[in-house]
């Protein structure tokens, strides 16, 4: 087969659709042919997730176990010191972790609010991690902000099909998601977005929510794919919770994260697009993980916490990648401006 590694951004519906109805091995050959040749084929980015703000959120996001809107009772906090944030980064960086992500749980973040999380950002640079924000909704002048502090990332996730969208979240829409993202390119802020799937959606939905990012002006820079941990007391943990058969079966996972891989290889401003690997993890199988990694995903969230809900551990991600011969991603020695330069067609 010949690899194609052109940046397209005006993939079908239909062409997305055929590759779920690939047979599964043909689908996971070809997500593999293309990540490794992006990518180094036995190299996992370890990241660290810290909610730097809990709880107390008031969007209704029927998933989300820190909405006001939720019975699952966490007790909304105040936004963290800046310098717990940088001990618990460099924590992090002790224990192999290369990237650090911050998230707070806010619609959007108040300019009061910002002077603490721009240090946050520099700090956490300092130490030569990557850095990540998710904040929820930006203007254009926050972040210009945030760029001009250095965030490496800025995270908003679409988290599912335009269709489904309203099924899912009511306090804000599809377009309020988009516009973020755009303010975040215009920026100069490389794009992390991804979503969620076992929510109760069709593969139909699967295939709106990966088009969706594949179409944007230009693919995001890092993929996050989550499978939905339901809580209770949020909308959607006590809708599923009767319902097993609800969800995501493995290999549809696996196969979503080969088609984001094959559509989104990179993008125009950094050769190697990231596909995450991200919450849901802590119920998969070695073998789930070792499906995803062969088609494409070449980033985990290591620690036993993704925010508040459970992750892995550090044991046994080190147990898993000893026993799959993989080995932890290096630090880039120049960040990561290092992989930022232009993506060539091939």
């Amino acid at each position: 087969m010949t690899v194609s590694l052109v940046s397209r951004t005006d993939w079908t519906r239909d062409e997305i659709a055929a590759l779920y109805e690939l047979p599964f091995t043909e689908l996971v050959f070809q997500a593999a042919e293309i990540h490794r040749a992006c990518h180094p084929a036995n190299e996992v980015q370890l990241s660290t997730l810290l909610s730097i703000k809990t709880g107390g959120c008031q969007e209704d996001c029927g998933y989300c176990s820190q909405s006001v809107k939720a019975g699952s009772g966490v007790k909304a906090t105040k936004l963290l010191e800046v310098q717990a944030v940088l001990q618990r980064a460099a924590q992090a960086a002790d224990q192999g972790s290369t990237r650090f992500c911050m998230g707070a749980a806010w619609r959007d973040p108040k300019d009061r609010d910002m002077p603490a999380i721009i240090e946050m950002v520099k700090g956490v640079r300092a130490l030569g991690m990557e850095t990540c924000m998710t904040l929820g909704m930006l203007t254009p002048r926050q972040a210009d902000m945030l760029s001009e502090a250095g965030l490496d990332y800025y995270n908003h996730n679409i988290d599912t099909s335009p269709e489904r969208y309203d099924q899912v979240i009511t306090t804000r829409t599809m377009k309020d998601r988009l516009d973020t993202l755009a303010n975040v390119r215009m920026a100069g802020i490389s794009v992390c977005s991804g979503g969620i799937v076992g929510m109760g959606e069709t593969r139909e939905d699967r295939v709106g929510f990966i088009h969706t990012l594949a179409t944007l002006p230009d693919h995001p820079q890092s993929i996050p794919i989550n499978a939905l941990v339901p809580v209770k007391g949020t909308v959607l943990g006590d809708m599923l919770a009767d319902t097993p058969l609800a969800k995501i079966d493995d290999v549809e996972f696996v196969r979503t994260v080969a088609a984001a891989r094959i559509t989104m290889p990179h993008s125009m401003v950094m050769p190697h697009s990231m596909v995450r690997l991200s919450a849901g993890r802590e119920s998969m199988s070695d073998m789930t993980q070792a499906m995803c990694f062969l088609a494409g995903a070449n980033s985990i969230f290591t620690g036993d916490k993704l925010l508040t809900a459970p992750n892995a551990g550090d044991d046994r991600d080190t147990e898993m990648l000893s026993r799959l011969g993989l080995k932890a991603m290096a630090p880039l020695k120049g960040g990561v401006e290092e992989r930022r330069t232009p993506a060539s067609s091939s």
